[in-house]
């Protein structure tokens, strides 16, 4: 040891070393992945929490804080940064990344959850100490102080301009939403304040697993057994965890013959496949089949009736996922790699056509927080071509009689009406159905003939469903 490091502190203090808490490192180390990588959260996650446990770092009660941590951050994330811009001496935009994770990380445990601000405080200032050096600590102690000074709800009174000022940029502060996502929202939905603020607070709610029983290899009475496990509200197939609820845990899941899948997307498979035909039902497609949830479940249902179903998908590694969510199928199928714009099947080829397209994603808010942050109004223009062109491919794909579900997990209306509204003008052969009754008991379905599922009205992520038959040119 040499003489420099025998001197005492200036301050006369013996330098303490920082507290680890693998909770919170695993929640900063999640949160920059995210910035750094543009990563999703639920992909990230679960191999953190996985090696965690592995090392023996980690219970049941740490994995669920770290992830209420990360998922809770990135939702409320524009509310949080609108606070710590008001307690800082700079613009937002000149703060450290990682700097601006562990204010932020630091800001919901104050203004989102029910720990002791002194516990959130001095917590985030150890993290900030490991992760960042003790100099920035200094800055992250600063700012955390000036926020334990108020609740969420004082805070969001100072910081968001009143609603009758300024209504959208009001929500967007309040619900932590981007302003233009409001906007598209609201414009979707319809109707005054009350819907909105309910759709928007219930894109920061954390969503339930829902599990699907693929028929004909599982049963919704065999899943019901499993431990805090109830019905789907509206698919036949449905079973909802309760929270805490492990899916990898369960053996149906294991062998593939139940899956995760959202309520929203089983209605869409579902609507398809009971939709009306003219003449025979003996080959389905799925044109956009990946990651091959909606491919496993119409896999499933097109063995019942003896049909087989072809799944493509443009990329070949997504296509090798719906290979694997396909396998024990107890009926015929097959698996392609294809572009579905420029597909390698024939014209006409098909009874019914599911094309459930690229989209901004802004329907599954809920699982993918981070996505409103990272899209912008001008991704719409790229994904408008793609849409249309899938589209108009599903229907020279699908006989004269037959039936294409168009689907989007966007409520947007340039994703949804605008584009079945395009095609149909340049398609004069094709007509939309209602989709409504083949969705019996599922409530306020709108006017129709189409279907607009939503996370505050069904439960379900904001599935669009166009059902188009072909007609007779």
């Amino acid at each position: 040891m040499s003489d420099q490091s025998r001197r005492p502190r200036p301050s006369g203090k013996p330098y303490r070393r920082p507290k680890k808490d693998p909770v919170r490192i695993l929640a900063f180390e999640a949160l920059r992945a995210v910035d750094e990588r543009d990563a999703y959260a639920n992909l990230v996650l679960p191999p953190l929490l996985r090696k965690a446990r592995e090392k023996g770092d980690f219970d049941g009660r740490d994995a669920a804080l770290a992830t209420e941590l990360v998922y809770g951050t990135l939702r409320r994330q524009g509310t949080y940064d609108a606070v710590i811009s008001a307690c800082i001496d700079r613009p937002l935009r000149e703060v450290d990344p990682p700097v601006l994770d562990v204010l932020s990380l630091g800001a919901h445990q104050l203004l989102g959850t029910r720990i002791p601000t002194h516990a959130a405080v001095s917590a985030s200032v150890e993290l900030a100490r490991v992760v960042l050096g003790d100099g920035r600590a200094k800055f992250v102690n600063a700012v955390l102080r000036k926020i334990a000074q108020d609740d969420l709800e004082g805070w969001v009174a100072k910081v968001a301009p009143p609603y009758e000022d300024d209504p959208e940029e009001h929500l967007a502060v309040v619900h932590s939403h981007p302003r233009w996502v409001v906007s598209a929202l609201w414009d979707s939905l319809g109707g005054g304040r009350a819907g909105i603020e309910a759709l928007l607070a219930a894109d920061n709610e954390r969503p339930e697993v829902t599990l699907v029983a693929r028929p004909g290899r599982a049963t919704t009475e065999e899943l019901l057994r499993e431990e805090a496990a109830v019905a789907g509200r509206w698919s036949p197939y449905a079973v909802r965890l309760a929270e805490g609820g492990e899916p990898g845990a369960i053996e149906a899941v294991r062998d593939g013959r139940a899956g995760v899948q959202d309520e929203g997307s089983q209605l869409v498979a579902i609507a398809l496949a009971n939709a009306p035909l003219d003449g025979p039902d003996e080959k389905w497609l799925d044109g956009c089949a990946g990651p091959g949830g909606k491919a496993a479940l119409l896999g499933a249902l097109a063995a019942e009736r003896g049909a087989m179903l072809l799944a493509s998908e443009k990329q070949p590694h997504r296509a090798g996922l719906v290979a694997k969510a396909l396998a024990g199928n107890p009926g015929p199928y097959q698996v392609i790699a294809a572009d579905g714009t420029q597909p390698p099947w024939r014209a006409g080829s098909f009874d019914r056509v599911l094309v459930d397209v690229p989209c901004t994603g802004l329907g599954a808010l809920r699982r993918r927080p981070e996505a409103r942050w990272r899209r912008r109004p001008e991704d719409l223009e790229g994904f408008g071509p793609l849409q249309r062109g899938l589209l108009r491919t599903a229907l020279d794909s699908v006989r004269v009689g037959g039936v294409v579900g168009y689907a989007t997990c966007s409520p947007h209306l340039a994703e949804t009406r605008a584009v079945v509204q395009d095609v149909l003008k340049q398609v004069p052969d094709a007509e939309l159905i209602d989709a409504r009754p083949l969705l019996p008991g599922v409530p306020e379905l709108g006017e129709g003939p189409d279907v607009q599922l939503w996370p505050h009205v069904h439960g379900t992520d904001a599935m669009y469903l166009a059902l188009i038959r072909k007609t007779a040119p």
